[in-house]
């Protein structure tokens, strides 16, 4: 990389640059570099597992400036999960009314969309008024999110939580009582947290709970244990059917976008585990054509790979209408 990207920051008055790289795993992942920062990392690399694939000269949304000097900070998630938000508030002490918010979010592009959200709907609202944006009104204010991406307006709404409560001093993640036993050893989800989102969003089934908290999401080892949880809460009884927000159409750019996005997070790094890969090639309607890389390349159960990891992958996390097919090379 020979551009001067220090200079090119001091003379258009970029803040910062997003980076995307590789990690070791071989997932795409993105961060943001401070500008002030940006010559040591192409001097000495970028300073977190992987590489940097390429640099973004556009300054980040406006939202992923955090407040140095903030009220209020909540942080929930965890990198080594995949998902982690760190919200900062400004907050008028004399009527306790939310002046400004902005976030740091590592995670995927709907993580990000759930995070701005989030800042937009508080903003002029007073702290008793935030509270009562849940997930699910951060989902409706997107037009309705994935299923399988719910679990990134629950992140926004912990974050808030957990920024109140440190503001008025109570406890720091805003739910003592989500300290529970951990169940899903994977994502470190505790029992009270997996039973506070099936009261809360009257869920029913593993995968619901996977969608919502990440839990079961992993090993499957504690998909038993969710189902004695769901249970408890609901006394024995079926859970009463809630009406399902139907979730806006995606554009065609949206639906390659987070083909590719999954593809690049959920699909490559077990392939190249086993010496393996994949190149995403076409999409035709609901139709994605794909072609195999490595060991995959001509191996007898190549097909089977592609139903049983890359079409399930895709329909889980994208559209259950999608359908997978090889061609050459």
């Amino acid at each position: 990389m020979t551009k001067d990207l220090a200079a090119f920051a001091k003379e258009k008055g970029v803040k910062y640059f997003m980076i995307s790289f590789t990690d070791l795993f071989g997932a795409q992942r993105a961060k943001l570099v401070p500008a002030q920062a940006i010559a040591d990392m192409q001097a000495e690399g970028a300073g977190f597992a992987g590489s940097a694939a390429w640099l973004d000269m556009t300054p980040a949304h406006p939202d992923m400036f955090a407040i140095p000097d903030a009220d209020a900070v909540g942080e929930v998630g965890n990198i080594q999960c995949g998902d982690a938000l760190k919200l900062f508030l400004k907050i008028d002490k004399e009527d306790d009314r939310i002046t400004n918010a902005k976030f740091e979010t590592f995670g995927c592009g709907s993580a990000i969309a759930s995070s701005s959200a989030l800042t937009e709907l508080i903003i002029g609202k007073t702290v008793d008024e935030s509270l009562k944006v849940t997930n699910d009104v951060i989902a409706g204010y997107l037009d309705g999110l994935p299923e399988a991406k719910m679990h990134c307006s629950v992140m926004g709404r912990d974050a808030l939580e957990a920024a109140i409560s440190k503001y008025r001093g109570e406890h720091p993640t805003g739910h003592e009582e989500d300290e529970g036993t951990i169940v899903c050893q994977c994502f470190g989800v505790t029992d009270e947290k997996i039973k506070r989102e099936v009261r809360e969003n009257n869920l029913s089934t593993v995968e619901q709970v996977t969608h919502y908290c990440k839990a079961g999401g992993g090993c499957t080892s504690c998909h038993s244990k969710i189902e004695e949880l769901i249970e408890e809460v609901h006394g024995g009884q079926p859970p009463t059917p809630a009406t399902p927000v139907r979730p806006r159409k995606l554009t065609n750019i949206e639906k390659m976008k987070l083909i590719q996005e999954t593809i690049d997070r959920e699909i490559r790094p077990a392939l190249m585990r086993d010496g393996g890969d994949l190149e995403l090639v076409d999409i035709v309607g609901d139709r994605v054509f794909v072609s195999t890389r490595g060991m995959c390349a001509g191996c007898a159960s190549a097909p089977i790979t592609l139903k049983s990891l890359v079409e399930a992958k895709l329909r889980e996390f994208v559209s259950p209408d999608l359908s997978v097919e090889e061609v050459a090379a």
